[in-house]
């Protein structure tokens, strides 16, 4: 089923809407969390939240990409679940490491003054990522978005892990310029 099509389920309040969500995007959900959380159960937990969330929310909101919407709500689940559960016991303690190295680039959420900011500092980023050469890009999202191991990232584009870990260094520091250049005060 198309994602316009699901979505519509959504608007019509069809309990249908779920299930189709699932059938499209289960699995992309839940290897999302399970990035970030590395056990099954809270993997499935924040994956039914998702659900939810996306039928408390759609309507009023019509998602132009139904997967980045349904990302963004896992990806923020699954991290509000990792923080509750004392993230250095879980994960080998790969998701504090991934948050770590962005904070040396990204300003600190709490520092922005309203949502219009946060919205800004999205669009920057996106903007810096269309800069990126495909493999830089594909090898940062995987890292930062979907909070895979170096090993995974370095099996996954046949590279070694210092490669990896020099690539994403690069990148970082080449976001904290780029954004430095437009005004974020880091």
């Amino acid at each position: 089923m198309k994602d316009s099509e699901i979505i519509e389920l959504y608007f019509q309040r069809d309990e249908r809407a779920i299930s189709e969500t699932q059938a499209s995007y289960g699995k992309y959900c839940y290897s999302i969390a399970y990035h970030i959380l590395h056990t099954n159960e809270d993997s499935d937990e924040c994956v039914n939240d998702t659900y939810l969330r996306a039928w408390n929310s759609i309507p009023p909101n019509r998602p132009n990409h139904l997967s980045l919407f349904l990302g963004a709500i896992t990806r923020n689940l699954s991290i509000d679940m990792w923080k509750r559960k004392n993230a250095s016991k879980r994960g080998n303690g790969e998701m504090s490491v991934a948050l770590d190295e962005l904070a040396e680039c990204i300003p600190d959420a709490r520092s922005m003054e309203d949502i219009v900011e946060t919205k800004e500092l999205s669009r920057l980023i996106n903007d810096f990522l269309h800069t990126l050469k495909e493999k830089d890009c594909n090898v940062f999202l995987r890292r930062y978005w979907y909070s895979e191991e170096y090993r995974e990232i370095a099996d996954r584009y046949q590279m070694n892990m210092n490669s990896v870990k020099t690539s994403l260094f690069r990148t970082r520091q080449r976001l904290k310029e780029f954004l430095e250049q437009e005004g974020v005060v880091i």
